[in-house]
């Protein structure tokens, strides 16, 4: 009787924020050699979900593994979210949100160490809808929104570049009128230097945006920063990379399974680290337990222990 071989599908993005020089390849195929396992590796290129959605179809995967930033994680997620094909990470990219927020490990021996099942765990997550686009992680608008928009504008990448961009739009820092449509019932409107539509907790820089959020639970926030002063600016980062922002004047959570958000003037969207234009409009839906995603075995936070 043959060996039973799991099958894994590595999705790699060279183009992605991070600078290691190590050859992914060639260290991956060792990998798959020394622990017995089928790989298959596609390297994305041009219509990327195609080649994923193609490569998935030509070798029937148990696990796809993305290799990438917080755009490649959710790239993947959304071919194949609802299929029961377990999601991987390996962080690659230049803030690495989400696999920060799965306490993933940075190397990449480390990451693939979790394909062997005594050394892992499964972890539910669920998605958001967000005008018709998958989201993993986070999406915004406003202040961190308009530094995304920059940030794939400039040519360079890393945490300093995400700081020039920062300081530029503090200089420029304003706010909007929004009007929300909380579960089909409840309106509320809201004067926001920043809307948060949070599936997880924090930014891959460290600073935490949703310090109640859960991953699995049906449920996402909206986080809002009202208008500050501008000489808050340092206090309220400080906040946020001590886990303290909730108890900010200048903060709020709203939780809700289903929402839209409405503003007269158009305005900047990003989500997981992506532009996806200015929109007036802002429909959004959970996708409960959309993903089941491979996680360490003994995770570092306790969040994650229910």
């Amino acid at each position: 009787m043959p060996v039973y071989r799991q099958k894994i599908l590595f999705i790699i993005n060279h183009k992605s924020g991070n600078t290691q020089l190590y050859d992914l390849e060639k260290t991956i195929n060792i990998h798959a050699q020394q622990n017995g396992y089928d790989c298959c590796l596609y390297v994305l290129s041009e219509n990327p979900t195609n080649g994923i959605i193609k490569s998935i179809e030509y070798f029937a995967p148990e696990i796809v593994v993305a290799v990438g930033g917080d755009g490649t994680v959710n790239m993947v997620a959304s071919v194949i979210k609802f299929t029961g094909i377990k999601l991987m990470i390996i962080p690659y990219g230049s803030a690495n949100g989400m696999a920060k927020e799965l306490n993933i490990p940075t190397n990449i021996n480390d990451c693939l160490a979790l394909l062997n099942p005594p050394k892992r765990a499964l972890k539910n997550l669920d998605l958001l809808l967000i005008n018709g686009k998958n989201v993993i992680h986070l999406a915004d608008v406003g202040l961190n929104a308009r530094i995304v928009y920059r940030f794939q504008m400039g040519k360079t990448r890393g945490m300093l570049s995400y700081a020039k961009h920062l300081l530029s739009e503090i200089l420029l820092l304003g706010y909007k009128k929004f009007t929300i449509t909380i579960n089909d019932s409840t309106i509320k409107t809201v004067k926001a230097v920043s809307l948060t539509f949070a599936n997880a907790t924090k930014y891959g820089t460290g600073a935490v945006i949703n310090p109640d959020g859960m991953l699995d639970d049906g449920l996402f926030e909206i986080c809002v920063v009202k208008p500050f002063p501008k000489i808050n600016v340092f206090n309220l980062a400080l906040q946020m990379f001590r886990n303290r922002l909730k108890y900010s004047q200048y903060f709020e959570v709203i939780q809700c399974h289903k929402a839209v958000i409405r503003c007269k003037n158009k305005t900047t969207l990003q989500y997981d680290g992506e532009v996806l234009g200015k929109i007036k409009e802002i429909k959004i839906a959970i996708q409960k337990h959309a993903l089941q995603v491979i996680i360490p075995l003994v995770p570092i936070n306790p969040r994650f222990v229910h």
